[in-house]
């Protein structure tokens, strides 16, 4: 593949763009300190708040977002070394970290009630707000990675490390983008949909990338539940990332019931936005 052909399959068609532009535009919020969160965001109405997984953005959740639009405030973020957002201080953060940003976000955008919806890596800050924001009523994690920081998960840690490092070593952002983001959608994803996921990825920035390798590896999801809230659990029938099977368990300590979304693969919500969007808008009435 010529740089060219690689460059072209990287990119949105330009009326992808601007509709991203028009319904779900970008600002940047300050957040203290100096640090501005990036943020999309569309509707009105109760908030929903969404958190992306460790190779995509806040732009992915559009879909889903448009389809919400007209009964909730949809606020994606870009988190911390995505986007124009501001990276955390420390190379190697906690979930702990994540979440006083996001803390930080809900105060400077006066949002005091929230269902807090957390993909894959996401969930992750999801769960470690939930643990101690009351601002989180309802939590929603979707195809949500556990981590690697369990004592008993020590050898796939030090591999998913020096795997992942290498890979961004070897590929770059582009190469990533354009031989690793098909993993993210199932067999049946349409084209607009594997565009999405690959666009997404090909925006990631290398210092944001390997802060989240490392929260990857040293969290630990199944400890860092919050107490019983209400919570709903789901995962894309095809998942290869997160498959069905993890899932479950990450539904069962949380005592609920796993949620399937049919014909859908890792990013689920980009995949069958009907499907996800139905599921929160669910949440935000249930």
């Amino acid at each position: 593949m010529s740089n060219a052909v690689a460059s072209d399959a990287l990119t949105l068609p330009a009326s992808e763009l601007a509709r991203l532009d028009a319904r779900f535009p970008a600002r940047e919020v300050a957040v203290g300190g100096g640090a501005v969160v990036s943020v999309r965001e569309c509707g009105q109405g109760p908030a929903i708040v969404c958190l992306h997984g460790i190779g995509s953005g806040a732009a992915s959740w559009i879909d889903t977002a448009a389809l919400l639009a007209p009964q909730a405030r949809v606020i994606a973020w870009d988190a911390p070394g995505y986007g124009t957002s501001t990276p955390l201080e420390s190379d190697s953060p906690a979930a702990t970290d994540y979440a006083a940003r996001l803390g930080a976000l809900l105060d400077a955008l006066k949002i005091d009630s929230c269902v807090l919806v957390g993909h894959s890596l996401g969930a992750i800050t999801a769960a470690s707000a939930a643990r101690s924001d009351s601002r989180v009523r309802r939590l929603v994690l979707v195809s949500p990675a556990i981590g690697y920081g369990a004592p008993s998960r020590s050898e796939a840690r030090a591999k998913v490390r020096t795997e992942r490092l290498a890979t961004l070593d070897e590929l770059g952002i582009a190469g990533m983008a354009a031989k690793r983001s098909g993993r993210l959608v199932s067999d049946k994803a349409t084209d607009h949909a594997r565009q999405w996921v690959r666009w997404n990825m090909a925006r990631l920035n290398d210092r944001g990338y390997r802060q989240a390798i490392e929260l990857l590896c040293n969290a630990d999801l199944l400890s860092d539940l919050p107490p019983p809230m209400p919570v709903r659990v789901a995962c894309g029938a095809l998942d290869v990332v997160t498959p069905p099977a993890a899932c479950e368990e990450v539904a069962r300590k949380c005592g609920v019931r796993l949620e399937l979304v049919d014909d859908a693969g890792h990013a689920g919500y980009v995949e069958q936005p009907q499907a996800v969007a139905k599921l929160l808008r669910e949440s935000l009435a249930g």
